[in-house]
């Protein structure tokens, strides 16, 4: 008797999913639709014909590159930075824990500025001592992995962090006190109750380094053939009026990064059972 008349009206709850509803169709999936469905204005044909340009192939193969080394480095680091936020206590941890978080609060454009000051082979910190022992990072490869790692290094933490706090260490410590040691108690114990944790964070990670354009853009000079991604290849096929590559290019990456969250959502039931 105390639920039911807890519970809101009908009316209310209903009015809260049409408005929910309708504000996610019109912000999210039906302009996601609308990529999709210029894309296919001409066609299948017309769609893979963009892919022929030798230009959006290497794109798509820098992006896929630039996003796989992200997400390893973000990867390993992640969990490494949330087991010692978690698990440790030091001077500077509030610190360290705020600064984890300005990638998600600073504009991608300021993060490739930041990293051309650091890192530029002309008058950047570490720039020309890089370029002198043959390293180029800004205008390479390098200078791109560093924008996307920057950008997407939240979130594995995010997703890390939390789970781990909830898990505590009681059976971390058993397994010490039972004489495992450090890789076998991350191995054995840490790494199954994370691992869910871990691989969410990845797969937004994936969608996060596959849709990163303003860093990448300041870093990578956006050379055709040669340090331009796929986001950047989107801008320059849509502004040379080749709007069918364009929508052809984003409803690729789209649907990757769509994919990732799909394959986690259809696994993530069949672990809790």
């Amino acid at each position: 008797m105390a639920t039911d008349q807890l519970r809101e009206p009908v009316a209310v709850r209903w009015g809260l999913r049409v408005l929910t509803v309708s504000y996610v169709f019109m912000l999210v999936a039906w302009p996601t639709a609308l990529v999709f469905r210029n894309a296919l204005a001409d066609g299948i044909g017309g769609f893979l014909k963009a892919f022929d340009d030798p230009a959006v192939s290497h794109a798509l193969a820098l992006t896929l590159t630039i996003t796989v080394w992200a997400v390893v480095i973000n990867l390993v680091f992640g969990v490494t930075i949330s087991l010692l936020l978690v698990r440790y206590d030091f001077p500077g941890k509030r610190l360290l824990s705020v600064l984890i978080d300005v990638p998600l609060s600073i504009s991608p454009v300021v993060v490739g500025l930041a990293l051309v000051l650091v890192y530029n082979g002309r008058s950047g910190w570490f720039g020309p001592t890089l370029e002198a022992w043959g390293y180029q990072v800004i205008f390479s490869t390098p200078g791109m992995v560093m924008a996307t790692v920057f950008v997407a290094l939240p979130l594995v933490i995010r997703e890390v962090v939390p789970v781990l706090e909830e898990i505590g260490d009681d059976q971390e410590q058993a397994a010490r006190s039972l004489g495992a040691n450090a890789v076998q108690t991350f191995r054995r114990i840490t790494l199954p109750g994370i691992k869910w944790a871990v691989v969410y964070g990845v797969v937004l990670a994936i969608a996060r380094s596959l849709g990163e354009f303003g860093a990448v853009k300041i870093v990578s000079g956006n050379i055709i053939g040669q340090s331009q991604t796929a986001t950047l290849a989107v801008e320059a096929t849509y502004q040379n009026f080749q709007q069918t590559s364009a929508y052809a290019i984003a409803a690729v990456l789209a649907l990757a990064a769509m994919a990732c969250l799909v394959v986690v959502s259809i696994l993530r039931p069949k672990e809790s059972s």
